[in-house]
Order: structure tokens, then C-alpha cells, then sequence
């Protein structure tokens, strides 16, 4: 069981999100890229991105180059959000979550947003 955010998990995620066939459907004829800025964390901050194109989605731990979007938000949040206790919409709409960049494009990937969350519910974690 990995760290939550740690390199053994990010690992562990892309290979859920590779055998998930919701995901995998969902991100088909999909180009892509968002950065994660998570502060705060056991191990100080963490940069983060899911990309997606060519039929592949996989997280990659740093900066990405070209995200259309951003979202940033505390440990905290995150790890509400990764538990299921707290809604991704419910932590925009307080602050607790911010997003910059592309927001139609973000908007126009609600499916691949909402069947990653949901494939990596089942990843085995400690927070």
C-alpha cells in the first residue's frame, strides 16, 4: 500500500487507470493535460499532472509541459477529495480548490475527470 501523492502511488494509479475500462473509454480520442499543485503535504508540496492522448492517461510526478488547466489545492483537500469525503464541486465552490487555465476544456472532459476519480477509488492508499 503506497503514500498518498508519493512516486509508488502515482506508479500504482497509471497502472489502475491502464486496466480500467471505463477510464480507458473515456479518454479515446482524448488529448488532455492537467496539472496538480498539492501544498502542504507529510512529505512538503506536491506537482503532479495526468496526461492524456493516444488512447493512454497516466500521472507523472512534477511539472508537465502544456497543461490546459491547473488546480491546486491543500493536502487536506486532497486527501477529502481521494477519500470520497469531500466533492470535488463542493471544494471549488468553497475555495478550497482552485482551478486556472482552460476552463471549457475542463468542462468539455467531465467524463474522463469523473471516471479517473472514480478508477482510482479502488487504489489501495495510506493517507
Amino acid at each position: 500500500m503506497a503514500q498518498f501523492l508519493s512516486e509508488a502511488y502515482l506508479a500504482e494509479a497509471s497502472e489502475t487507470l491502464s486496466n480500467d475500462a471505463a477510464f480507458q473509454s473515456a479518454i479515446t480520442n482524448v488529448d488532455l493535460i492537467i496539472q496538480f499543485h498539492v501544498t502542504g503535504g507529510p512529505e512538503g508540496d506536491v506537482a503532479y499532472g495526468l496526461v492524456v492522448g493516444n488512447g493512454e492517461g497516466n500521472l507523472v510526478s512534477g511539472e508537465v509541459d502544456g497543461p490546459e488547466v491547473t488546480v491546486s489545492n491543500d493536502y487536506e483537500t486532497s486527501v477529502g477529495i481521494s477519500k470520497g469525503e469531500l466533492n470535488t464541486q463542493m471544494a471549488f465552490m468553497t475555495g478550497k480548490l482552485k482551478v486556472t487555465g482552460n476552463m471549457a476544456a475542463l468542462l468539455m472532459h467531465q467524463n474522463v475527470i469523473n471516471t479517473f476519480a472514480t478508477a482510482l477509488s479502488d487504489v489501495e492508499v495510506t493517507y
